[in-house]
């Protein structure tokens, strides 16, 4: 069966490997924003909308931390007012757009926190597996803003946005090149921001051809014993090239047509074909239920996503068996064995990482993640007199939700956290547990006690905030986060939760969205 029989031509859009994709991608997006194309359905867009909340909580508990690239970004904005602009988070003032962009954008990120996808469409065969995160509706907002719109286009922006970048991220795995991923969601912000806006399709094209040719980043960004400001504020960074190669396409600046045909470019470059042929076909959704954000899932705290299936197994094991949390200094847990497929291990078990001494390193340490969880479980116990702090699932997910506290100074070196560390191995699971990646996030976790009982949690594929698991009580979980993010920022959480449910918003509203005070805290980092 060829791709064209596999594809519901009724509700999704071919653009086939040998013509311009650039091109089709522009005049896809005009279509789907003018509303000519496309009906999602109603589960898509509170699908959405429900992605779009938790990245603006993850952000504003980052400004209100004042942690470094936020803020510095922020305050860059603030020097560049443009009334026809967008505004930031907690602001009425007007600012450039690209510089509001490059400002939140980095704030959602700088968690790591938000949603993500992992490329991964069997029944089309795009199994490219590369990453991404929900990083970029400020791209949407901002252009909302600067154009009098409503919420409903708003969420029809941030659709669109999610299903370039998640279809990109099926069918070419920049990772594999040590490209950083930001790339497909800049890619993504270039088309809706230019359609938005009113470019043209040659415009959008142009500034495709220029995001592309001159703004490549590379995982240099993400490499290091200690990583910088740089990975949390790639998203933000990227964006704002493309954001400002819109404008420039939109003034007259002609780009590079045509470019993932363009054998110099990355995609034909890493990826040779033959002919005149891109190595891959897009095919985007525009009404239905199968659009790529469905396929997203969401974090359930702070952690690096990769570490979901270790989590689970822990919270299945300390459910099943409390009697671990019987001493609190930890003394119940003689050692814990982790295995995962390569990726994760990859990322999230370099050596550098067993010893992390900065947020964004412990962030990404399997060893800080499940060490961290564990010890605010045995502080629990411990606190509340009682066998165990949850009796369910959803439970255990909300008593022990990883906030950013869990990744200041004092928490780094907690000595309870370090020394679980010191008991915990971590290992590539081997071909098996590769298999099943992307599929899932195939993960086993086997505590041994100071009985000397192994507890084993099995292979976890989906765990909870898994687009594929169907066990979690999700709405209920993330209403915990948002309250636990909205508590170190604003004064009414509640209030803000109910102001971005976006199909109510007038354009007045969406104008004022960001109009609210931000409470900041000082010493976080």
């Amino acid at each position: 069966m060829t791709l064209t029989d596999r594809i519901d031509h009724a509700t999704h859009t071919l653009l086939p490997a040998d013509s311009n994709q650039a091109r089709g991608l522009a005049e896809f997006a005009i279509d789907f924003m003018s509303g000519h194309i496309g009906q999602p359905d109603r589960a898509v867009v509170d699908r959405v909308n429900l992605l779009f909340t938790d990245s603006v909580f993850c952000g504003l508990s980052a400004i209100a931390l004042q942690t470094n690239a936020p803020t510095v970004l922020r305050a860059e904005a603030a020097d560049y007012p443009d009334p026809n602009g967008a505004m930031i988070f907690g602001s009425t003032m007007k600012v450039k757009a690209e510089k509001a962009i490059v400002a939140n954008c980095s704030a959602v990120r700088e968690w790591d926190s938000n949603g993500t996808n992992f490329g991964y469409n069997p029944a089309l065969g795009h199994t490219a597996g590369e990453f991404g995160h929900n990083d970029f509706y400020p791209v949407v907002v901002a252009g909302c803003q600067q154009r009098g719109l409503d919420g409903n286009t708003a969420l029809r922006g941030m659709i669109l946005l999610d299903e370039i970048r998640g279809r990109l991220a099926e069918v070419f795995s920049l990772k594999s090149y040590k490209i950083d991923h930001v790339v497909h969601g800049a890619i993504a912000s270039a088309v809706v921001y230019g359609a938005i806006m009113g470019a043209t399709a040659e415009q959008i094209e142009s500034a495709i051809g220029m995001a592309v040719a001159h703004y490549i980043p590379y995982r240099a960004i993400r490499a290091g014993k200690q990583l910088s400001d740089s990975k949390g504020a790639s998203a933000a960074i990227s964006t704002e090239a493309a954001i400002l190669s819109v404008q420039r396409a939109m003034r007259g600046f002609v780009g590079p047509a045509d470019i993932f045909r363009n054998p110099e470019a990355v995609f034909r470059l890493n990826e040779p074909t033959d002919g005149d042929r891109a190595p891959f076909d897009l095919v985007p959704a525009h009404s239905g239920s199968d659009f790529a954000l469905m396929g997203m899932h969401f974090k359930l705290g702070l952690y690096e996503h990769q570490s979901a299936g270790g989590l689970q197994g822990l919270i299945d094991l300390l459910e099943r068996t409390p009697s671990l949390l019987a001493d609190p200094s930890g003394a119940a847990v003689a050692s814990i064995l982790i295995k995962a497929y390569q990726p994760a291990f990859g990322i999230i078990g370099d050596p550098a990482k067993r010893d992390p001494r900065t947020r964004q390193s412990a962030d990404h340490s399997m060893v800080y993640i499940i060490a961290t969880k564990l010890r605010k479980a045995l502080d629990l116990a411990q606190q509340d007199g009682i066998a165990a702090p949850a009796d369910t699932n959803d439970g255990w997910w909300q008593a022990l939700m990883l906030t950013p506290y869990d990744y200041s100074h004092e928490a780094l070196f907690h000595p309870v956290t370090r020394a679980l560390m010191d008991r915990i191995t971590f290992e590539h699971g081997g071909p098996d547990y590769d298999a099943n990646y992307p599929d899932g996030i195939p993960t086993s976790i086997v505590i041994t006690d100071n009985t000397g009982t192994a507890h084993d949690s099995g292979l976890v594929m989906y765990p909870s905030g898994h687009a594929r698991n169907t066990t979690a009580d999700l709405p209920a979980i993330l209403s915990h986060k948002f309250e636990l993010l909205g508590n170190i920022a604003v004064n009414d959480p509640a209030d803000i939760i109910n102001r971005f449910a976006l199909t109510d918003c007038t354009p007045s509203d969406v104008a004022s969205l960001y109009d609210f005070e931000i409470n900041t805290h000082d010493g976080y980092e």
